[in-house]
């Protein structure tokens, strides 16, 4: 029947009784499993870990630029592996970079969660900051907010 219309008999249960088959178009049926594998791949997200690093004896302004970088870093989706050096005699106060840590875990509260404790390993503490948001919600938030942009700036062209 399958060679009269044309199509492949492709066996798909071998071990029922008895075996079933069915007549389709084969090359056709791996050309939509491949589509089908090629979209779930494209619509994948990939979480990456971004690193900061800091010194217990930081400025506020620079303590300021590194906690802003790290919500731009959550608010995008990735985790965030903050890193303590301690540098000479800092390494006798590591009470001191473990309140900092802290500190900055409190400031970006909103945004995310403390995955890993600070823990120290040698002459650095680390301590990972895990996005209260997944991916997908931030990536598409940020397409939003992109094109409610390009909308405004089109709009006050066209008034002008």
């Amino acid at each position: 029947m399958a060679d009269e219309v044309g199509l492949d008999l492709v066996e798909i249960a071998p071990d029922a009784n008895p075996p079933v088959c069915k007549i389709m178009d084969f090359g056709k049926y791996k050309y939509e499993v491949a589509q089908k594998a090629r979209e779930a791949r494209q619509n994948q997200t990939h979480i990456v870990v971004k690193e900061v690093r800091l010194t217990p004896k930081i400025e506020t302004h620079d303590y300021e630029t590194k906690r802003n970088q790290v919500e731009k870093f959550l608010k995008g989706g990735d985790k965030v592996k903050v890193t303590m050096k301690f540098r000479g005699r800092e390494q006798t106060r590591p009470e001191m970079g473990y309140k900092l840590l802290q500190r900055l875990a409190e400031d970006v509260a909103e945004f995310a969660f403390v995955e890993f404790a600070p823990k120290q390993e040698g002459r650095n503490m680390t301590m990972v900051l895990g996005p209260t948001k997944k991916k997908t919600e931030a990536v598409a938030e940020a397409k939003a907010a992109r094109k409610a942009r390009a909308d405004a700036a089109a709009e006050t062209t066209d008034g002008a």
